[in-house]
């Protein structure tokens, strides 16, 4: 499998290629040259599989000849072997019509362990034959950069340098970071918000220069290789819930796109997807985007979700390539221009083309709350606030009845527990795996939000290429 950037000038790149890289050296985004293709055989033949057996199937096209088939199974054994329930990302029924398919049971208590624990893993593997170290910089709004550093604390030749706003994640996110006392983890705060994080991130990926001379790489969700991963559980919530005769749809919390993207990516390779609902917070850029063509960055509203407080998500791009018939040329100018004015009209025809999969909805607090509320009271479920906007979104659509909706769920309550206390009354406690989070020394650097301080921090303390 070749990999291609969407602004169209990035050379090809094969799946080991993709997953060192992160992003593109044009500033694009790495996808597949073409999607894979699962017959509805394939995917009844899924039934019964282990996550990790699903996983080998779904996964082994898009890694071609990168890892064999018994490396790529191996690496899953590891990677899932951590998880605290057999089925790692089981299905929980709320009502005859809505369920939760929990990703919260990797070390980190949320969705990013099931594909960074891979991640973490693919690293190892590609670096061990090669005489060079990788820099991992990536922005956080909360779960990346827990997840991310405990994949890679202490494996050899990566250092990881974790961008966060300080402030505005919560103090489970934070300490999960900060707790990390190995030498290759670097915890940075900056005094912004994940926006201005994430505009540095790429803006040391895109000085040439620098990135080479660190050998830098990516674990947010611009890196292709952590997408890949997520599309393995649409499959298997899907196949529990009676795929390929049945369709499912899914509702998303979603900030980056990332997680939904993972969802269009299963439809593309044949999976019955009615509907991928996504579903925002009050930072609503994707709703609007869908539903009017409007993707036009605000200022960023502080919330109870701030894994979803974001206004340019970086995903888009990925979606946007496809519904432009796959012309990096024109998707470049489209994206040039929306990174100078922050502002973007998304032509109707492209629009035309989201609207058979993707639908949207802009859920308030009100209305996070209700739905938190709903789940302890109707079915005996605490779920996290940003599961919460998902579960709001899937009550409120016009899915057909018989129709099952799954609604991604993608934190643990205790990583939340003063917002979940408020909503229900009850306090979720911290599982026993987390341990003594609380009494643990923090490791943590404050900067300015600007990509020059940043640059000098991680040039005093990576390895250059060749050192």
């Amino acid at each position: 499998m070749d990999y291609v950037s969407t602004r169209g000038s990035a050379p090809t790149l094969d799946f080991e290629g993709v997953t060192l890289a992160g992003l593109a050296s044009d500033g694009g985004l790495y996808v597949p040259q073409h999607w894979p293709h699962f017959s509805h055989a394939d995917i009844a033949a899924m039934r019964g599989l282990s996550y990790i057996e699903t996983a080998v199937r779904v996964m082994a096209p898009f890694v071609g000849s990168s890892l064999t088939e018994d490396e790529l199974r191996s690496l899953c054994a590891q990677a899932y072997g951590r998880f605290s329930h057999a089925a790692v990302t089981p299905l929980a029924q709320l009502d005859e019509t809505n369920w939760l398919l929990e990703l919260f049971h990797g070390p980190t208590l949320a969705f990013k362990d099931v594909a960074l624990q891979l991640l973490g893993l693919l690293f190892e593997k590609f670096l061990s034959t090669r005489e060079t170290e990788l820099t991992i910089v990536g922005a956080t709004s909360g779960d990346t950069g827990s997840a991310a550093i405990d994949a890679v604390a202490g494996r050899e030749k990566i250092n990881i340098f974790m961008l966060h706003p300080e402030g505005r994640v919560s103090e489970v996110q934070r300490r999960q970071m900060t707790t990390v006392l190995a030498p290759n983890v670097h915890n940075i705060a900056i005094k912004g918000s994940f926006d201005d994080a994430q505009t540095i991130v790429k803006s040391l990926f895109n000085d040439r220069e620098f990135s080479t001379r660190f050998n830098l790489s990516a674990v947010n969700s611009i890196n292709w290789a952590r997408l890949m991963a997520q599309v393995v559980y649409y499959f298997y919530a899907a196949v529990r819930l009676g795929a390929p005769q049945q369709s499912i749809a899914f509702s998303v919390p979603t900030g980056n796109f990332g997680d939904v993207f993972a969802g269009y990516v299963a439809a593309r390779c044949g999976l019955p997807v009615e509907r991928l609902i996504v579903a925002t917070n009050v930072n609503d850029i994707l709703h609007r985007a869908l539903t009017s063509g409007d993707y036009s960055a605000g200022s960023v509203t502080p919330t109870a979700t701030p894994s979803m407080d974001i206004q340019v998500s970086s995903n888009f791009e990925r979606l946007l390539f496809d519904l432009a018939g796959r012309d990096g040329s024109a998707l470049a100018k489209m994206m040039t221009g929306f990174e100078a004015s922050k502002a973007m009209s998304i032509p109707a025809d492209m629009l035309a083309g989201a609207r058979p999969l993707f639908s949207s909805a802009r859920i308030d607090a009100n209305g996070m709350a209700l739905a938190m509320r709903r789940a302890s009271e109707k079915s005996g479920e605490l779920i996290d606030p940003h599961t919460a906007i998902g579960l709001a979104a899937a009550y409120a659509s016009d899915i057909p009845a018989e129709v099952p909706i799954v609604t991604l769920a993608t934190a643990h309550p205790s990583k939340f527990r003063d917002a979940v206390e408020r909503a229900t009354g009850s306090r979720p406690s911290l599982p026993a795996r987390i341990g003594s989070l609380f009494e643990r020394e923090e490791r943590c650097d404050t900067l300015p939000a600007t990509t020059e301080a940043v640059r000098a921090y991680v040039s005093d303390r990576a390895i250059p290429t060749g050192a």
